[in-house]
């Protein structure tokens, strides 16, 4: 049993919903990595995504862009970014962290490379936004040996037929895309979101994670109602660029306390 599927049913157990903040690794700096890991969890996150920044990332929107470009001016790269999920294990070694990004900057460092030093340092799980399931046959045949769960994303355009095909390869969570669009856009309509997670749940017993479009704690609370897992990425992001750095702790766990309390009065 992998981490990601232990916290899924210890919440379930306590009736709670996943809080899932994104951040993007190296923003603004890679000696804030472990830092910003820490106090997300100290104030309420049950699993970490954590970006890895990417020179082209076109699923994202200009919040999401900018922090991709800080990171990699600041020097972030991959192997970067698992050394310091190594020293953030060396103090917590139950809460899940999930890599999030580009096949770009995987196929550089290497498939077996990769996912064996990820493995050692305690990811858990690996969302690549540009590589369908149908495509990733290599990839999930490495995933299943580290042990490492794949994520895939399903949309509000995602077929029945579809969602079956990639729940059918997922493991640990589903990740669903409330929103057309890029990361940042537009308003939510809660019950599309709710009406499509219904559909889901008859393809799949994945929990689901719903992202995009979550803004505040209001919208968290919304969305905690009938998902497994809230996503909060751009909201974050946009809060990171706009703290100064010796402020940047505590405005995020901030936000991180107001965000977990809304969703528990649920």
């Amino acid at each position: 049993m992998t981490r990601l599927t232990r916290c899924f049913e210890k919440l379930r157990s306590q009736k709670r919903v996943a809080l899932i903040p994104f951040i993007t690794a190296g923003d603004p700096s890679p000696n804030l990595i472990v830092p910003l890991m820490h106090t997300l969890v100290n104030f309420g996150a049950d699993i970490i995504e954590l970006g890895v920044p990417f020179s082209d990332p076109m699923a994202d929107g200009p919040i999401i862009q900018r922090a991709n470009e800080r990171a990699l001016a600041a020097g972030t790269h991959l192997p970067i970014i698992l050394e310091n999920i190594a020293l953030f294990r060396q103090q917590n070694s139950t809460t899940p962290v999930v890599l999030m990004g580009y096949l770009n900057p995987i196929e550089i460092m290497g498939y077996e490379t990769f996912l064996t030093a990820a493995a050692q340092v305690g990811v858990d799980g690996l969302l690549t936004v540009d590589l369908p399931p149908e495509e990733a046959h290599e990839m999930l045949e490495s995933l299943k040996k580290h042990a490492i769960d794949p994520i895939f994303l399903l949309s509000p355009t995602t077929t029945i037929e579809r969602i079956k095909c990639i729940a059918a390869q997922a493991r640990g969570y589903l990740y669903y895309i409330s929103l057309k669009g890029v990361t940042g856009s537009a308003d939510l309509d809660i019950q599309a979101v709710a009406d499509k997670l219904n559909l889901i749940r008859q393809c799949t017993n994945l929990p689901i994670g719903v992202g995009f479009g979550i803004k505040n704690a209001q919208t968290a609370a919304q969305v905690a109602r009938f998902s497994d897992g809230v996503v909060v990425g751009s909201a974050l992001v946009s809060l990171i660029e706009s703290t100064p750095p010796e402020n940047l702790l505590q405005e995020v766990g901030n936000f991180l306390k107001g965000l977990r309390q809304a969703m528990d009065q649920f």
